[in-house]
C-alpha cells in the first residue's frame, strides 16, 4: 500500500474525511475509490459512498476477498446509518466470516458491533445480548470499543437497567474521548440524555406526573399492580399478563387502574371501551361479556368486583395499583418514538422496525406529515422521513424489546 492510500487511512480513522480525500479524491484505483467512499460517508453524502464502494469492491482483484470484504462492511455500516434495515445481514455475515478467516480480527469484530445494532434497532435484544457474549471488546480501536459499550447501553436501556446502562455509557465516553472522533462523542452524549428524559406519566390515585428511566425501574420492582399502557401489559413484580391484542379489554383494565382504589361507572366503561356515546341494552349486555373476559385475565393478579353503580379493581398480591403512560398519546406514537432519534428513515425499515406492513406506515407518516410533525425529503425508494427529536417524547419504551420480565 503506497504512502498516500496510507495517509488518508490514517486520517479517516481520526475523523478527518477532507484530510483524507485531499490524497485520494483524484485517483480511480480501487483502494483510493474505497476510502473516498468512507470519506464520503463520513461527511454524510451516503448516496455517493455507496456507489463508490460498491465500485471499489467490484474493482478489486479476485485475490483481493479481505479488501472486497472491508467495503461490504463499510457499505453495511452506511445502510445502518440510512436505517436502510432491508440490507442483506447475509452479506454482512459472509464478510465477517472471510475477515476472521484472514486474521483481520478488528474489522471482523466492527462488522460483528453493525450487526448488533440493527438487531438492536428492531429489538431483538435476546440475539443481541448472544453475540454480545462471545465478543471481547478488550483489544478493539477505542472507536469500536465505544461503538461496542453504546449497544450495550442501549440494550441495559431497552432492559431498564439504568446502572448497567450508565456504566456502559461511562466506558464509551471514555473510549470516545481517547478516539478524538467529535461525532461518536456527540452520540454518547445523546444516548446519555436519554437517561434523563421524561419517558412516561404516572397515573395514581387521581393524580399524575412525570417519570424518568431510573424512576420507571424503581416503579417496576415496587411491589404495585402496573398497568403498563407503554406496553399494554399488566403486571406485578412476579407475573406480566400481556393485553397487546386485546384492546378491549386493556382499555377496561386502564380506566379501572385510574380510578384506583375507587369504581368507575359503568358509562364511562362504556364510553371508554366501545365508544358508545348512548348506550343501550346490547352495550350493557357485551359490557358485561367483556368483564368476564377481563376477570379470567388478570386472575392471578386482580379481581374486578361490581359495585353499586360500576366496577372497581382490587389487586391481590399489591398494596397499591397505578397506571403508567406514555407523556404523549397519539395513534401514531410508536411511529414518532423512532423518528425522535433525529435520524432519516425510510418507511420500509420504519415497517421492518415495527413489524407492521408497509401500507400501515405509510399511512401513518401520511398523517403524521397533514399535522406537520414529520417531514420527508427525496423521492421514491430514496424518499426518507425524519423530525426533530420531541422534547419529553419516550424514545424506549415506546420501542420494540420486552421489558424486565415480559
Amino acid at each position: 500500500m503506497d504512502s498516500l492510500i496510507t495517509a488518508a487511512a490514517r486520517a479517516l480513522a481520526r475523523g478527518d474525511p477532507l484530510g483524507a480525500l485531499n490524497r485520494v479524491a483524484l485517483r480511480d484505483d480501487a483502494p483510493a475509490l474505497a476510502l473516498r467512499g468512507i470519506a464520503m460517508a463520513q461527511l454524510g453524502d451516503l448516496a455517493r459512498a455507496k456507489a463508490l464502494l460498491r465500485t471499489a469492491a467490484r474493482a478489486f482483484g479476485p485475490k483481493e476477498a479481505v479488501a472486497r470484504a472491508r467495503c461490504v462492511v463499510a457499505e453495511a455500516e452506511i445502510a445502518l446509518v440510512s436505517r436502510d434495515l432491508g440490507w442483506p445481514a447475509a452479506a454482512l455475515d459472509a464478510a465477517r466470516a472471510t475477515l476472521e478467516a484472514h486474521g483481520d480480527r478488528l474489522n471482523a469484530a466492527h462488522a460483528c458491533n453493525l450487526e448488533v445494532r440493527r438487531l438492536l434497532l428492531i429489538g431483538r435484544l435476546d440475539e443481541v445480548e448472544r453475540t454480545l457474549a462471545d465478543l471481547d471488546p478488550t483489544p478493539l480501536p477505542p472507536a469500536s470499543r465505544a461503538a461496542h459499550e453504546l449497544v450495550v447501553a442501549g440494550v441495559a436501556i431497552r432492559r431498564l437497567r439504568t446502572k448497567a446502562a450508565r456504566a456502559a455509557l461511562k466506558r464509551a465516553a471514555q473510549a470516545a474521548r481517547e478516539a478524538g472522533i467529535p461525532a461518536l462523542i456527540a452520540e454518547v452524549e445523546n444516548t446519555d440524555r436519554v437517561l434523563k428524559t421524561i419517558a412516561a406519566r404516572l397515573i395514581a390515585r387521581g393524580e399524575e406526573r412525570p417519570l424518568v428511566l431510573e424512576e420507571v425501574e424503581a416503579l417496576l420492582a415496587s411491589g404495585a399492580l402496573v398497568v403498563d399502557a407503554c406496553r399494554h401489559v399488566v403486571r406485578d413484580p412476579r407475573a406480566v399478563i400481556s393485553l397487546a391484542t386485546r384492546p378491549v379489554l386493556f382499555a377496561l383494565v386502564r380506566a379501572l387502574g385510574e380510578a384506583w382504589p375507587g369504581d368507575v361507572p359503568r358509562g364511562t366503561l362504556l364510553a371508554r371501551a366501545f365508544r358508545a356515546k348512548h348506550a343501550d341494552e346490547s352495550h350493557r349486555a357485551r359490557l358485561r361479556v367483556e368483564i368476564g373476559r377481563l376477570r379470567a385475565e388478570l386472575r392471578l393478579l386482580a379481581d374486578v368486583t361490581a359495585t353499586a353503580r360500576g366496577f372497581a379493581l382490587v389487586p391481590r398480591r399489591a398494596r397499591e395499583i397505578v397506571v403508567l403512560a406514555p407523556p404523549v398519546e397519539e395513534q401514531n406514537a410508536a411511529v414518532l418514538a423512532f423518528l425522535a432519534d433525529g435520524e432519516s428513515w425510510s418507511s420500509s425499515a420504519l415497517a421492518i422496525a415495527l413489524g407492521a406492513s408497509p401500507r400501515t406506515i405509510q399511512r401513518a407518516l401520511d398523517e403524521l406529515a397533514a399535522a406537520g410533525k414529520v417531514q420527508s425529503f427525496g423521492r421514491g425508494r430514496a424518499r426518507r422521513w425524519m423530525t426533530p427529536p420531541v422534547p419529553g417524547f419516550p424514545t424506549i419504551l415506546l420501542l420494540p424489546g420486552p421489558l424486565p420480565s415480559d
